[in-house]
């Protein structure tokens, strides 16, 4: 498996990101907060999905960009671990709640512990 992140995997349609905040379950591991949801989707890939960082604690767009590029990074190094798990195409949105900027390695190490719990519930939601 390729460990890129192409336009295929990024969630972009308005009406799948509008459907995922009204009818998505939420799971936090602070810093990170995952809304996700089982949807068919356009794409091949079994999981489509995006990174949010509010600009009410980052007025910067250079602030706001660079956490974003870290949280991409972060999921795009382990998200093998998701893909070998799910079986139903999920759509998933991850928001940064922190007021401050947190280190790459504290981010990529709370993505893995998001990831893991993801894997948990949509597990248990398919039994």
């Amino acid at each position: 498996m390729k460990l890129t992140l192409g336009k295929k995997e990024r969630l972009k349609s308005r009406k799948l990101i509008e459907k995922l905040y009204t009818e998505g379950t939420s799971i936090k591991v602070y810093p990170l907060r995952m809304v996700y949801l089982q949807v068919d989707h356009t794409s091949k890939f079994p999981v489509q999905f995006g990174v949010s960082v509010p600009k009410r604690n980052f007025k910067k767009a250079v602030d706001r960009n660079r956490i974003k590029r870290l949280l991409r990074e972060a999921y795009r190094l382990q998200k093998e671990m998701v893909y070998t798990e799910v079986e139903k195409p999920h759509i998933f949105m991850i928001s940064y709640l922190a007021k401050e900027e947190w280190k790459y390695a504290d981010l990529e190490y709370k993505m893995r512990k998001l990831l893991t719990l993801f894997i948990e519930k949509t597990s248990e939601d398919e039994k």
